[in-house]
């Protein structure tokens, strides 16, 4: 049985889809300056993910959305004279064509923001229906005192929350006459960059309201893992959470398993595309096979923290060689009841260790194993961890 941290009860559970077919949102990019490493090393940690829950016979439903609007992406185009929309798109080829490279296991569905405004609208509509949003000169706000629970995801106080939000691109959009400086914008009236039209005025909608909205549309309500970076906890997935479980009546928890993937950091700083500090992937694989820097890149517990090194890489490409020697020709197999397959299995079903599993692979894989065995650990190292 697969064994998730869930962020939200700070421990490790096991992992039980309410369905026949387990869902999973991951927060996806918005388009410029992709893909870098860190977007990399997150959405391969969702791609062993699904593909472990498959190769074990589980249904998975996986959606990542497109940010295809908000302020970040709106600033770079203003700062480089160029078109949002061809912005986007020119990095949005450019992100699938890297993680093509990577051999992705591709979302069931990429929903775009640009393309969901109704349904933004229609819930951003159903929160003020119900009590849990309100109007201000500047467009429809969520009152987080309606929301109890606001908080419990993130654990952050709440002079910690308001220095966040100071630093976050869409600050000084923010409407004055606001609550409480912890409200969040659902829809803002804003007269430059795209608007949309709403019963709320010509504006854009909230990049939480974004999220919540998509995730609702080809997901449904409830889901069983909503994933992303652990620098999205708050503010992004502690709203969401207010917005999604206000909007279906406070009852149900919005996500069984909170997934989030530590930074990806660059001497000593996270690797961000707001501070330039990055190595792409494309720059990477000039050098480095899609194996080996997959195996690089889930060497180190997703929940930790990775500082990139380029001497780790050296040596990435160097194991991956040697494992595709020593595994890599051969047919596949199912997966076996072996001691040496179940050694590699338990690695991955302990909150998803690849890094240990990984070594399990390169330390049995020299061994004088049966052919069946051999067979079950290259299905293991191509089909689930796509480093063969």
């Amino acid at each position: 049985m697969l064994w998730l941290y869930d962020t939200r009860r700070r421990g490790t559970f096991a992992f039980q889809p309410r369905a026949r077919t387990a869902t999973m949102y991951v927060c996806g990019v918005t388009p410029y300056d992709t893909t870098h490493l860190g977007h990399a090393r997150t959405f391969l940690v969702f791609d062993v993910l699904a593909r472990l829950l498959e190769t074990r016979g589980q249904r998975v439903r996986y959606a990542q959305n497109v940010t295809d609007v908000d302020e970040s992406i709106l600033q770079r185009a203003a700062k480089d004279k160029v078109s949002w929309r061809d912005l986007g798109r020119r990095e949005e080829r450019a992100f699938l064509q890297d993680m093509r490279r990577l051999g992705w296991r591709k979302p069931d569905a990429m929903p775009h923001a640009t393309r969901e405004i109704p349904a933004m609208i229609e819930l951003a509509e159903r929160l003020k229906r119900r009590g849990h949003a309100y109007e201000t000169p500047g467009g429809i706000y969520y009152d987080v005192s309606t929301f109890p629970r606001f908080g419990q995801l993130s654990r952050f106080s709440t002079p910690k929350m308001r220095r966040i939000l100071a630093s976050q691109d869409d600050a000084r959009l923010d409407d004055p006459s606001r609550r409480s400086p912890l409200d969040f914008a659902l829809w803002r009236r804003v007269t430059d960059g795209p608007t949309w039209p709403s019963p709320f005025g010509r504006g854009r909608p909230g990049w939480h309201l974004e999220c919540s909205a998509m995730c609702d549309r080809h997901l449904g309500f409830p889901i069983d893992i909503h994933g992303g970076g652990s620098d999205l906890i708050y503010p992004h997935h502690e709203c969401e959470t207010a917005q999604s479980e206000a909007a279906h009546g406070m009852r149900t928890r919005f996500v069984g398993h909170w997934v989030h993937v530590g930074p990806m950091r660059l001497d000593g700083a996270k690797m961000s595309k707001s501070d330039g500090n990055m190595v792409f992937v494309r720059d990477a694989l000039k050098n480095t096979s899609p194996q080996a820097l997959r195996l690089y890149l889930l060497d180190v517990h997703y929940r930790r923290p990775f500082d990139h090194d380029e001497e780790r890489l050296a040596r990435a490409r160097k194991r991956a060689a040697a494992l595709a020697e020593s595994l890599g020709r051969g047919r596949l197999g199912p997966l076996e009841k072996d001691a040496s397959t179940q050694d590699v299995l338990a690695a991955l079903e302990d909150d998803l260790h690849a890094e240990r599993a990984i070594r399990a692979l390169e330390r049995h894989s020299r061994r004088d194993l049966a052919p069946d065995s051999l067979a079950s650990l290259r299905t293991i190292a191509r089909k689930v961890l796509g480093i063969l």
